[in-house]
């Protein structure tokens, strides 16, 4: 599902150049889940960055799901991204003045709109957030906020699903609701990617990877 060959990643700044991954190989199968663990500064986020298509390596080969992500035009990676990954971040990124069953819905595709709005609320209920509907994200929990950002990665039945600290923010009791929907969602045959700091949530992932200065260090 992702392959990762010598994958480096250099930022340009004012102060000098920034080396966020080097020489990176990593192979996830279709059907695994696994978890990146490192401490701060040390790659995590930019790893997945590259995986999901928002950023391209400065230097190594990338693929997923069959696609070689860098050579690929930005509009062809969108649209990959949209049919083919669920992203689940740390900072829940929902539109504000949208109500939860619009913040599901308006993630699908357009071919998809016509059974857009079903999908949402199925997810939701499933979820447990029935009652929340139209309800706008600063009326919500954070475990809430959440649980409403995984229904809308799930919303296009993504074969990937890319976690960026998705229980960094959350009580004990949030995140392991969070964990258990994407054990869910692995256990129906789905991969996911998950970057974590915490012991537990790496815990529900069947292998783990970790960096250390842009490096894996086993």
């Amino acid at each position: 599902m992702i392959h990762f060959d010598n994958v480096s990643k250099t930022y340009r700044t004012a102060d000098g150049p920034v080396h966020a991954l080097s020489n990176v190989s990593l192979d996830v199968d279709p059907g695994e889940f696994v978890a990146v663990r490192g401490p701060s500064g040390c790659g995590k986020s930019t790893l997945l960055m590259i995986a999901g298509g928002l950023a391209t390596p400065t230097a190594g080969r990338v693929v997923v799901a069959g696609v070689e992500l860098p050579s690929v035009s930005a509009s062809a990676r969108a649209r990959f991204r949209a049919e083919q990954i669920g992203f689940v971040f740390q900072m829940f990124h929902l539109l504000p003045y949208l109500t939860v069953l619009e913040n599901v819905a308006a993630a699908a595709l357009p071919d998809g709109e016509a059974d857009s709005r079903g999908r949402a609320v199925e997810l939701l209920e499933r979820f447990q957030l029935a009652d929340r509907l139209k309800h706008r994200p600063a009326e919500l929990s954070t475990g809430e906020r959440q649980r409403v950002a995984v229904a809308r990665a799930m919303v296009n039945r993504p074969r990937l699903i890319l976690a960026d600290e998705p229980t960094g923010n959350l009580d004990p009791a949030s995140a392991a609701d969070v964990l258990e929907l994407l054990a869910e969602f692995h256990g129906a045959g789905g991969t996911v990617l998950l970057v974590t700091h915490q012991e537990s949530a790496a815990e529900c992932a069947q292998r783990t990877v970790r960096l250390r200065r842009g490096s894996t260090a086993g």
